[in-house]
């Protein structure tokens, strides 16, 4: 098996000091929450912002910040820049095209409209046509996350119309109230759909984090841990982002499969396919 690439989720826009305090709350936070992960063996940070209130922010000045805590510490783990900022607003496009502007490695890409817990994702198709373009001309390689099933439908529709460039990198969110199941059946089926020679990684919300980071090793994917994800390292037990990290990497050298470096994950990513934009 190649290298497997290990994506920390340092923060998502739903959690709270209350559930855990090790959740990063402002921008030097964030930016030190990557470092730290890196440091334990996450190739990728999947970062989304926030401001110095801890409110969820799109702002370019304010992921700028989090990436110059990250570079001045030598971290050169790949960035994955959330574009989901205002995605519970339907027309709230330009918040949402704005981390572009920073020209990271990568940065998310929700392939369609779901319900999401208790509200709506809104990833309309023009939307979605409309950032594929975005993101080609800045240079930055998709991570098309996938919630559900028919969300892979729509990224293969999306490339034969030109809006995405293979390869596809599929990033599975799976047991998402709304969304497809955390079950090794539902992960198998995803995994048969893709076209050939698709990178892809799978995460578990809650307490279907590790199953679904064991699975994805065992078949040959990638996988993300992190406190966007999932708050507790086991019942009754607030994690950290550096403690999950480790705990994948542990995992994955019982099952004697190395740890890609960043250097490997853009290779394995394609990631330089854009080299001469951005």
């Amino acid at each position: 098996m190649e290298p497997l690439i290990i994506s920390c989720a340092l923060s998502g826009g739903l959690e709270t000091p209350e559930q855990n305090p090790n959740v990063p709350f402002n921008p030097e936070a964030i930016g030190n929450a990557a470092v730290e992960a890196w440091r334990e063996g996450a190739a990728v940070v999947h970062i989304h912002a926030r401001d110095d209130d801890g409110e969820h922010s799109g702002s370019p000045e304010v992921f700028g910040r989090i990436l110059d805590v990250i570079r001045s510490a030598g971290c050169d783990a790949v960035v994955n820049l959330t574009t989901s900022h205002a995605s519970w607003e339907e027309d709230v496009w330009e918040e949402r095209f704005a981390a572009l502007e920073l020209h990271t490695d990568l940065a998310s890409y929700d392939c369609g409209t779901m319900n999401f817990n208790d509200g709506v994702f809104y990833n309309r198709p023009d939307f979605l046509q409309e950032l594929g373009t975005r993101m080609r001309d800045a240079g930055v390689v998709p991570e098309l996350e996938i919630f559900d099933i028919g969300m892979i439908g729509n990224a293969l529709r999306l490339r034969d119309e030109g809006f995405l460039d293979p390869p596809l990198y599929f990033q599975f969110v799976l047991g998402v109230r709304g969304g497809a199941p955390a079950e090794a059946r539902v992960l198998a089926q995803m995994v048969d759909m893709l076209p050939e020679g698709s990178p892809w990684s799978a995460c578990g919300v809650g307490r279907h984090q590790l199953p679904i980071n064991a699975m994805a090793i065992a078949m040959g994917g990638h996988t993300r841990t992190g406190l966007e994800d999932n708050t507790l390292f086991r019942k009754g037990e607030v994690a950290s982002n550096p403690q999950l990290v480790a705990r994948v990497r542990r995992l994955s050298e019982l099952m004697e499969r190395p740890v890609a470096t960043p250097a490997q994950a853009r290779e394995i990513l394609h990631l330089d396919r854009y080299a001469e934009r951005g």
